[in-house]
């Protein structure tokens, strides 16, 4: 028996042709929207961000602190009056969920609209705090998902390929959204193996061998792993698999030397997924303007910084319409190059690549010290795997910082890496940082990599 009210099923809320208008997909972007002129990038993006704005407004998260700022939406005349909106952190939308349980006020749809606006949620990967619900529409899903198939694309995925998909399938979006961008726009065949705790990391690479994949999707460490158990059951990486791109968050030389394909750097997160993703030049990822304005600020005071300069990611997206991000100080470090045309032939923005979290900066004996950039300092060693974590304790009184290395047991010269690793540290940073050794696997419970969506590289012990 029916019940009253609209009820209308996923397909019938998105008009796909006019979705495909507003973001082309792959290939057809490459031949389009990626080689627009300045002038038509900056058309399209004020007036999708006029638009968005006006959408926003009608968020109670957004209309309390816009009023609160003496901000309306009708300011927004040029790109640049951006900059008189007031940004948001992640404490705030932790905020919001606490006054406004469970989803806070700052989502664009709601579940109560879910019978005439079918919707997902999903949640962050809570790497730096309790995670944060993300309601998305139809669009929202469909749209992103064209966004990530573009980044998939350039990175060397084609239609038909065949792809593991070994990321986690979890309340998190990354999995699915993978899948969906593999599946409805480029009609690839998608294994979903989920991590090493659904599908064995043995019978992960049985499969990507059998199938002849093109890629599996998962952490760069992760890959790094596969490439260790494919050895074990006799198999080159480089020369038995079909490996022909490497969307691996990761080390980029490592990846590349075992698995002999090219690595591309991207950016995304949770609330917006797929961001900005390198083209063949390997300059810097190109930012999906159609879909983003990115901004680079002081972490500190918020001012907008210049070209070049290194800062925190302000991002506002300018393409869902359900929960907006407008002006979201993401607190990730990077930079943004100078608007200028790219060897590749597009005029799409340039960023920097993700180079830590301004949030997780730790003041050691009054040195400001990113947990990324120790890990990267420290891993100089051929003789180390790519993992690590780092950890803040206080001892006496004093605080005092460690970052946890991995190393094969029987790896000669263990105390060398350690003094090696400790004497790096204290001539880049200028602070002793104290170095300590462990097995294979051993940091798999700290970094969660069998269940998180990425690793996790840093806990503050200090209140511990």
């Amino acid at each position: 028996m029916g019940t009253p009210g609209a009820f209308r099923r996923p397909f019938e809320v998105v008009d796909y042709s006019a979705l495909m208008r507003v973001h082309e997909p792959p290939p057809e972007y490459f031949d389009g929207g990626y080689l627009a002129s300045l002038e038509e990038i900056e058309r399209r993006q004020l007036a999708s961000l006029q638009r968005r704005a006006q959408q926003a407004y009608e968020v109670p998260f957004f209309r309390r602190r816009w009023e609160q700022a003496g901000f309306q939406p009708g300011q927004l005349r040029t790109l640049d009056d951006l900059r008189r909106v007031p940004a948001y952190t992640v404490d705030d939308l932790r905020r919001s969920i606490e006054e406004h349980p469970p989803l806070g006020d700052y989502q664009g749809a709601s579940l109560a609209g879910a019978r005439s606006e079918p919707i997902r949620i999903f949640m962050s990967g809570a790497t730096t705090g309790a995670p944060r619900p993300t309601l998305y529409t139809q669009w929202d899903r469909d749209a992103g998902a064209i966004l990530m198939a573009r980044a998939l694309y350039l990175q060397g995925i084609r239609p038909g390929d065949v792809v593991v998909n070994a990321w986690a399938y979890s309340t998190h979006n990354g999995a699915f959204a993978f899948d969906e961008a593999l599946h409805r726009w480029l009609n690839c065949v998608v294994l979903t193996t989920g991590t090493g705790n659904v599908t064995s990391t043995r019978r992960q690479v049985e499969l990507a061998h059998q199938y002849r994949a093109t890629a599996i999707l998962t952490t760069g460490d992760y890959m790094l792993r596969l490439a260790d158990m494919a050895r074990e059951m006799g198999l080159d990486p480089r020369a038995d698999f079909n490996i022909q791109a490497l969307p691996n968050i990761g080390d980029r030389d490592k990846l590349e030397a075992t698995w002999g394909a090219q690595c591309f750097e991207s950016y995304g997160f949770h609330e917006v997924q797929w961001v900005a993703v390198e083209c063949p030049e390997h300059d810097g990822p190109h930012i999906f303007e159609d879909a983003f304005v990115v901004q680079i600020v002081n972490p500190e005071t918020g001012e907008e910084l210049s070209d070049g300069e290194q800062g925190a990611l302000c991002v506002t997206e300018i393409y869902k319409t359900g929960s907006p991000q407008f002006r979201y100080n993401i607190m990730d470090l990077s930079f943004l190059y100078p608007r200028e045309r790219c060897k590749c032939g597009s005029w799409l923005r340039r960023m920097g690549p993700f180079a830590g979290r301004a949030d997780n900066m730790v003041k050691l004996r009054g040195v400001n010290i990113w947990p990324e950039a120790v890990g990267e300092i420290a891993l100089d060693d051929a003789r180390l795997e790519t993992d690590y974590f780092v950890r803040a304790v206080r001892e006496g009184n004093r605080d005092e910082m460690i970052v946890h290395l991995v190393a094969p047991l029987d790896c000669p010269g263990r105390d060398d890496i350690v003094s090696g690793a400790e004497a790096r540290l204290k001539e880049r940073l200028g602070v002793r940082i104290r170095v300590a050794l462990a097995a294979p696997g051993e940091l798999d419970e700290m970094t969660e990599i069998e269940t998180s969506p990425k690793p996790k590289r840093f806990r503050d012990d200090r209140g511990a």
